[in-house]
């Protein structure tokens, strides 16, 4: 009986695409961990699934059993991580969606998860690792819910900025968008501060935190920015000093 090189053709298909293995799965109408045991060899595609990927990527069936496609293309991912890095300053941005957030408390340090995410460029980023996070909520209001943060790498906790607004990556929050303070006294805990005053502060152990991205940029909608009067503005900005007046009293 001749190789079927099926299961090898679609991961090597979806990787072509840019998809993700959920994205895929649903779009061949079967479950994730299905398409997990084709990839992975541990199962043999129905046939009505190759009709599927043979229809969208008009690649004819005997094709997707017989051959390897891969290699007239095995390059392809390695060609594509090499342009990534040779863009100017750096500056693609791997895009996290809210409903990738799960996966991606687990495969932030796995380069192949990384790299199936989307992308995106900004030309106006210096030199750095940058990477986009979807925030759903109102805690950082007047950033509305939805809003996308692209935020720079920050390799250790003695580089962030006081009250820096920061995507923070922590075993026992997941993924939040607050300011982060510290306290010299207690270095083994960090302050979580949203800039909307009807969320409480709270802190989370500073050997928990996984990754910090120091915010730059803020993508919004046009429909979803909020209109702030000066009354408005006037009690956020006595709230935040209430805030700051309390946290200095605690760290004195």
């Amino acid at each position: 009986m001749s190789q079927s090189y099926a299961g090898k053709n679609l991961k090597h298909l979806r990787k072509l695409k840019g998809m993700t293995q959920e994205e895929f799965a649903n779009t061949l109408q079967i479950k994730r961990s299905l398409l997990g045991a084709y990839e992975e060899e541990r199962a043999e595609p129905r046939i009505d699934v190759l009709e599927i990927v043979s229809d969208h990527f008009r690649i004819s069936l005997d094709d997707l059993l017989r051959r390897d496609l891969s290699e007239t293309k095995r390059d392809y991912l390695a060609k594509r991580r090499q342009q990534k890095l040779g863009s100017d300053n750096h500056s693609v941005i791997h895009f996290v969606p809210m409903k990738a957030a799960a996966g991606y408390l687990a495969g932030y340090a796995d380069e192949e998860f990384i790299d199936e995410l989307n992308t995106f460029t900004l030309p106006m980023l210096g030199n750095g690792l940058f990477r986009a996070f979807e925030i759903i909520g109102d805690s950082m209001l007047p950033t509305p819910s939805g809003s996308i943060i692209v935020g720079q790498k920050i390799d250790g906790l003695d580089d962030v900025k006081q009250n820096a607004a920061c995507i923070v990556l922590s075993r026992s929050e997941g993924i939040v968008y607050k300011r982060i303070s510290r306290n010299p006294k207690t270095k083994s805990k960090l302050t979580l501060t949203s800039d909307n005053t009807s969320f409480q502060p709270y802190n989370v152990n500073a050997a928990d935190v996984l990754e910090i991205w120091q915010a730059q940029i803020v993508i919004t909608k046009i429909a979803q920015q909020q209109r702030w009067d000066v009354g408005q503005l006037a009690n956020l900005v006595s709230n935040l000093q209430e805030q700051v007046s309390s946290l200095n009293k605690r760290m004195n």
